[in-house]
């Protein structure tokens, strides 16, 4: 890796964690669109923890933006007048992708080396979007009146992001979508609740890159997660307007983009180029 092919991946990394387009998936073809032939053992052994480590950068600004929400859940653990229930969902939310996580380890990181399955999981990422846009209701629910086994649904939906090509937020608003909840809750929500996986994935993964990392790329790593941090928390800041202003195709632009953006490629593979 290079810093040039640092940055580059660190703004693509800091937009579609949050963009409900898979920065996995991004993670993978990027390299490919720009031809940067990745060396195989570099993306079977490192490539995972080189790109958690922008996660850093990502769970940090997704905790300033949402700075108040936190600190409300945070109070809530030491006095008895505020709320418990949001710190509940949270905790119920996140159960799935733990357990789904730790099953399906070793599976995920030899994902990390195919492009094609990528692509064509962001083509089917692209169809859910465009599905939970179409079968949604209009949703009026606020976060605090989900009951705790809707929040493990929702929670399930954001598991498929474990899956090189489903995004973590696209799946989580999406059943945001369909447990009643509105268009700016459902993408508060889903924020919050990529927030403590995301930060988790974080933990397992650094301290590898820490001590198994080839020359120079930890450096690189944190070069990286500063950009994706940065590119991040302007993420999050449009898409929080995007959803609060707009009640119908929300999804719409984002869906046909993951379906044309995957299908080129696959087919791009399939012919050779």
């Amino acid at each position: 890796m290079t810093f040039f092919k640092t940055i580059i991946l660190a703004i693509v990394q800091g937009i579609s964690e949050l963009f409900p387009i898979s920065s996995v998936a991004h993670a993978v073809i990027v390299p490919y669109l720009f031809g940067w032939n990745l060396n195989p053992s570099f993306l079977k052994h490192n490539f995972l923890e080189f790109v958690v480590m922008m996660h850093i950068g990502t769970t940090i600004a997704l905790l300033i933006y949402f700075r108040k929400d936190w600190a409300k859940i945070i109070r809530s653990l030491f006095t008895a007048k505020d709320s418990k229930k949001v710190l509940l969902l949270l905790v119920m939310g996140t159960i799935p992708a733990i357990l789904l996580g730790a099953i399906f380890e070793k599976s995920i990181t030899d994902a990390f080396s195919s492009v094609t399955l990528a692509a064509s999981f962001l083509c089917i990422n692209g169809v859910l979007l465009f599905l939970g846009e179409r079968l949604r209701k209009k949703g009026t629910k606020k976060l605090e009146e989900l009951s705790w086994w809707q929040a493990m649904i929702v929670g399930v939906f954001q598991s498929f992001a474990l899956i090189p090509g489903f995004s973590r937020s696209g799946s989580s608003m999406t059943a945001g979508f369909w447990m009643g909840l509105s268009n700016e809750e459902s993408a508060r929500f889903s924020m919050l609740l990529s927030t403590p996986v995301i930060a988790g994935a974080a933990v397992l993964e650094v301290p590898k890159l820490i001590h198994n990392h080839p020359a120079g790329l930890l450096t690189l790593s944190l070069s990286g997660g500063v950009v994706a941090g940065i590119f991040a928390f302007l993420s999050v800041y449009f898409l929080m307007h995007w959803f609060n202003r707009k009640e119908i195709n929300t999804m719409g632009p984002f869906s046909i983009y993951c379906i044309l953006m995957g299908g080129a490629v696959v087919i791009a593979k399939l012919i050779g180029v």
